[in-house]
């Protein structure tokens, strides 16, 4: 049967299946890549491209900037930024071809559309076959699982590449039609990340203005005052039951959580959930913190506020700021602008800790309190604005892997 999905043709296989094998349907074959169609063939890549490992940096011709001068990419072993180390005058690979990372974060593959230099640890393809380069590098990423063969650090070399092989069908033009696809899709995710990353850099822009007083809102005059946060609030330290290892702190079936630095790094503005739960005997031993209050941890990963969803219990690696006499998103905004210095003033020794009298001594510059409310809601606006985007991008993101999973399996046809 078929049917049109975003524009794209469906073809999906019946339901009658091959005889004296029930896991492969009629039109499709087993194969030693997997289950395909009947009309895909295996292209194995020492028959389809040139494989070679980088060279040394050209640094006698190495720029950080993109110029006349300097108009060739240079590629390193690395995922961030796609690998871009430099560019240099002098070019070592062709166009159209794929690049493989060999030490590190192995068998990662990479399109590469213009003439590039690539450094050592970094395997190139170069197509002399009929299989497409971009096809080949999302099939790597997606249908591909070298396996280590040094005994040392562990490392990909051309041979080893050379031995494996993707399953494709053999028109090119179809091939080409499934990269074009994937590509769409990446250019789309691309743009979100340019997007988000834009919002993130104003909202940090507006939030040392607007929490400085440097612009004002519309409608709003008058003095700020400059208070410490001890005259604001009452700031209380956690408190951890011994030893915490013990099995009888804790119950997955209580209403009360335990938090962790994980539980607040994996969140945002609030913490709806833990990953542990006190028990009642836990909880007599712990500092209770009810659903709705600002705490804020002061140990490893220092600074990080959040607001609580649930009720929960703090450690000694946070404080609660209990009686605020202040608008509660207004301070937690504060204390998540000045959250990169608290490290400058952590005390170390196994890892990074603040004491408490540092932050009952930290100063806080506060407008009137219709002010900070206004404030609040233009911050709390913003991020509302990036979480959308994130999670646009989230869902694009599962949407791309749902289309690797159909197109580089021949499960959807594009016809």
């Amino acid at each position: 049967m078929s049917k049109d999905v975003m524009g794209v043709q469906e073809v999906s296989p019946g339901y009658e299946f091959v005889a004296g094998n029930p896991t492969v349907p009629v039109g499709y074959k087993q194969t030693e890549v997997g289950v395909i169609p009947e009309d895909w063939e295996i292209f194995p890549f020492g028959e389809h491209f040139s494989i070679y490992a980088g060279g040394d940096a050209p640094k006698h011709s190495l720029s950080s900037t993109q110029s006349d001068r300097h108009p060739y990419p240079v590629f390193a072993n690395a995922i961030q930024g796609k690998g871009l180390y430099g560019f240099t005058a002098e070019t070592r690979s062709k166009p159209d071809s794929v690049t493989v990372t060999a030490r590190g974060y192995l068998g990662h593959a990479e399109y590469r559309s213009e003439p590039f230099f690539p450094i050592v640890r970094l395997l190139v393809l170069e197509p002399k076959g009929t299989l497409d380069s971009k096809y080949t590098s999302y099939a790597i990423n997606d249908r591909v699982q070298f396996s280590i063969e040094s005994t040392g650090v562990p490392q990909l070399t051309a041979p080893q590449v050379a031995r494996y092989a993707v399953a494709a069908p053999p028109d090119v033009k179809e091939q080409k039609t499934i990269a074009t696809a994937l590509s769409d899709v990446d250019a789309l995710l691309e743009e979100l990340d340019r997007l988000i990353a834009k919002k993130r850099d104003i909202k940090q822009a507006a939030m040392q203005q607007l929490l400085t007083g440097e612009t004002r809102l519309p409608g709003f005059e008058g003095e700020w005052e400059v208070k410490t946060l001890r005259e604001i609030a009452r700031i209380q330290r956690g408190a951890s039951p011994r030893p915490i290892d013990s099995p009888i702190w804790f119950d997955d079936n209580s209403l009360i959580g335990w938090v962790r630095i994980s539980d607040v790094t994996n969140s945002g503005m609030f913490l709806e959930k833990t990953s542990q739960k006190l028990s009642n005997l836990g909880v007599q031993h712990s500092r209770p913190v009810p659903a709705g209050s600002l705490i804020m941890s002061i140990c490893a990963t220092v600074g990080r506020p959040i607001v609580t969803k649930v009720d929960v219990c703090i450690h000694d690696g946070f404080v609660v700021f209990d009686s605020l006499d202040a608008n509660q998103l207004f301070v937690f905004y504060f204390l998540k602008w000045i959250e990169p210095k608290w490290s400058q003033h952590g005390q170390t020794g196994s890892q990074m800790n603040l004491n408490t009298g540092l932050i009952n001594g930290t100063e806080i510059k506060l407008p009137p309190m219709d002010e900070q409310r206004a404030i609040a809601e233009c911050l709390f606006d913003m991020d509302t604005e990036i979480q959308a985007l994130e999670q646009r991008r989230s869902k694009t993101a599962e949407l791309k892997q749902g289309m690797m999973q159909e197109l580089l399996t021949g499960r959807t046809r594009l016809v």
